[in-house]
């Protein structure tokens, strides 16, 4: 996408959430009774609170899991609270068992950060027997099930788009198109549609990505081309399509003629 440095760092980062996120839901679908897309009532471990665990904090979230992360690092500390990430920072491991318990008694999402490294953590985990469900790959040697990220298959399509302007007004328009195209069994895509503006945290609440079916994002590229050709959609409009290694970009502008490339 035609971004500026920050939108294309929130869109690599919303992108590492999705690719966790969908792994995270395939874990649920093989691994767990009931086959659902939410992993509530299970314990995320994602170690160090580093880039790549934040995504996997984020998608944790959206698949409604407790997670539990750790770092002595103050500035990745202030970074995960200022944006929203994690829900709680807590100094040790009490104070976080007492709020993931209760969320995993509810099935309910949370996500706390352990201000201490992440070996000192660990090793205290293992003395008490604080085992979890999930653990981010190659983090530790735990008896989970680990979670590496997930690509679109040759048959999906990853769709990103975002807006000029006035994004709280336009969003939710091209968000309920995209609810259009997607299908009934598409249940996991539908959630993390709802749920990822609001614990992707505040840089990637401008923008909007999800993994469909191909026939679902052409049908998706078409109804918003069309929404702005029609004024329905008064705003330009950033679109890209991924499938199979090849990426379309588009730009709908109002009164203007559509322009893509790939």
């Amino acid at each position: 996408m035609n971004n500026p440095s920050q939108s294309s760092d929130a869109f690599a980062f919303l992108s590492a959430a999705e690719r966790y996120y969908a792994s995270l839901v395939s874990t649920a679908q093989s691994a767990f009774p009931g086959g659902e897309a939410s992993l509530g009532g299970q314990l995320l471990y994602a170690g160090e609170l580093s880039e790549d665990a934040r995504a996997l904090v984020v998608a944790g979230n959206v698949a409604g899991a407790a997670t539990l992360c750790a770092t002595a690092d103050p500035a990745r500390l202030r970074q995960a609270n200022h944006e929203g990430i994690v829900d709680f920072v807590v100094t040790n491991l009490d104070e976080a068992l007492r709020i993931l318990k209760n969320e995993i008694r509810k099935k309910e999402p949370v996500a706390v950060c352990v201000g201490v490294e992440p070996g000192e953590l660990e090793k205290e985990m293992l003395e008490r027997g604080v085992q979890p469900d999930l653990v981010k790959a190659g983090v530790a040697a735990m008896n989970a099930v680990a979670v590496t990220p997930l690509l679109p298959a040759e048959d999906e399509a990853l769709l990103a788009w975002q807006v000029a302007e006035t994004p709280a007004r336009w969003m939710p328009r091209l968000d309920a198109l995209a609810l259009e195209c997607l299908g009934e069994g598409d249940a996991a895509a539908r959630r993390w549609l709802r749920l990822a503006p609001r614990f992707g945290g505040r840089n990637v609440r401008g923008i909007r990505l999800v993994r469909c079916g191909l026939q679902a994002a052409a049908e998706f590229v078409s109804k918003v081309e069309m929404g702005v050709f029609r004024g329905e959609v008064g705003v330009a409009v950033e679109l890209q399509m991924t499938r199979r290694g090849l990426t379309d970009q588009h730009r709908f502008v109002p009164g203007l003629p559509a322009t893509g490339r790939n």
